[in-house]
């Protein structure tokens, strides 16, 4: 199992302020104040909430309204984001952590099948950028482990099945936000270990690049 990514200030932001949406039962229509109220109450520097701002657009949970009594607001939602707030909402069960990584190793060789067959050239493109972002974090372990996650997160954008998509990365988000691991819990032989890692992932994205399931399949085994 791979450690929980380092969050950046938008994505801490972000979980915060969906985080609320739920605790508070907030439906489509109910404010969420303006981007210069969330930077004075987050203390975070405007581009870091204009970031937090649009991957919460992007996820379709908010909506801005331009003009006067404008500002930012609850979307209307759809199943998929139903379910997803359904999936978060059992963030104080015990069982959490194990329960999502066990979801999620069951839907890797899913997610990553959907997007042998159906990545793009853009696709390819980008999954051999987010490789040799690992391959160059290998040295920082913050940066290794982000690097790690931000390329399983590409792997699971590809696929057109929104619901596989919501739910792999609602597991994700559910592991990244519990789990405590520590550097020492990767490897008695940590540069090994990174090794190991950089080698399963360039096998990974290079059978998606070739669109050989097969391979794939085999490398999601080594996974």
């Amino acid at each position: 199992m791979s450690p929980a990514a380092p969050l950046t200030r938008a994505q801490t932001l972000l979980e915060r302020i969906e985080a609320s949406i739920i605790e508070r039962g907030l439906v489509q229509g109910d404010s969420l104040g303006t981007l210069d109220s969330w930077r004075a109450e987050s203390g975070f520097a405007r581009a870091t909430v204009s970031e937090a701002v649009r991957i919460l657009i992007d996820r379709g949970l908010v909506e801005i309204r331009p003009g006067r009594g404008g500002g930012i607001f609850v979307a209307q939602t759809g199943p998929v984001v139903r379910l997803r707030h359904t999936l978060l909402a059992v963030h104080g069960e015990a069982s959490t952590v194990a329960d999502a990584l066990a979801i999620r190793e069951s839907l890797e060789p899913l997610v990553v099948e959907n997007a042998t067959r159906h990545r793009t050239a853009a696709d390819s493109k980008r999954l051999n950028r987010l490789l040799a972002a690992l391959a160059a974090a290998s040295s920082d372990r913050d940066r290794f482990i982000r690097a790690n996650w931000e390329l399983h997160l590409a792997i699971a954008s590809i696929t057109p099945n929104t619901m596989l998509t919501a739910i792999y990365l609602t597991m994700m988000h559910i592991i990244n936000d519990q789990s405590d691991l520590a550097v020492n819990d990767l490897s008695e032989d940590p540069d090994a270990y990174v090794g190991h890692r950089i080698a399963v992932h360039r096998e990974l994205v290079e059978a998606i690049i070739a669109g050989d399931v097969e391979r794939a399949a085999t490398a999601v085994s080594a996974h």
